[in-house]
């Protein structure tokens, strides 16, 4: 059987897990009991009881926390050079068009998010089996395939998050 160390037990004694917590006070509670010497992410999962094999019962969305995620998100905006100064005043990391294709087919793969426009797809799509295993393929239902490319970037960058129901009816996202 394992045993708990001093930092563990400490931390279990500082919150009484039988009873539910609000948001605010598990948030402060978290931050009272961590001992990491790194900014650590907090993660929720949920379990909703549907079964995602039906096809009414999938639940998938998108959501901008007030307060963002705390992460720091790099962007890569795909786009027309038309669009390449509103990407950019909205706090795009990456703005470009064939030399990102380019260089997406070589491997790199440094960003976050990639937010595009409807007529530059054709392009992006076919760079799916470099970008679809890593996440990073852009997707309409998303939010990351648009014509409004400045205010995409900046939900992506103050904290929009992806979720959606897995095989066991359950949602994993990070919130903080």
């Amino acid at each position: 059987m394992a045993t708990l160390t001093k930092k563990r037990k400490a931390a279990v004694a500082k919150f009484d897990a039988t009873k539910a917590h609000s948001v605010a006070e598990a948030s402060k509670v978290v931050k009272e009991i961590t001992t990491t010497k790194f900014d650590a992410s907090v993660d929720i999962a949920i379990r909703l009881g549907v079964d995602p094999k039906k096809a009414n019962q999938m639940v998938r969305g998108t959501v901008t926390l007030p307060h963002g995620t705390g992460k720091v998100m790099r962007v890569l905006a795909i786009v027309t050079p038309d669009k390449e100064a509103e990407a950019k005043a909205a706090g795009a990391d990456y703005v470009g068009l064939d030399e990102y294709i380019e260089k997406i087919k070589g491997g790199w793969t440094d960003v976050d998010v990639i937010v595009t426009m409807p007529s530059v797809m054709g392009k992006v799509g076919a760079l799916g089996s470099v970008l679809g295993p890593r996440g990073l393929m852009p997707n309409p239902k998303t939010g990351t395939v648009t014509m409004d490319i400045g205010k995409a970037v900046a939900d992506s960058k103050g904290g929009k998050i992806d979720f959606k129901v897995d095989k066991a009816g359950i949602i994993h996202t990070r919130v903080g």
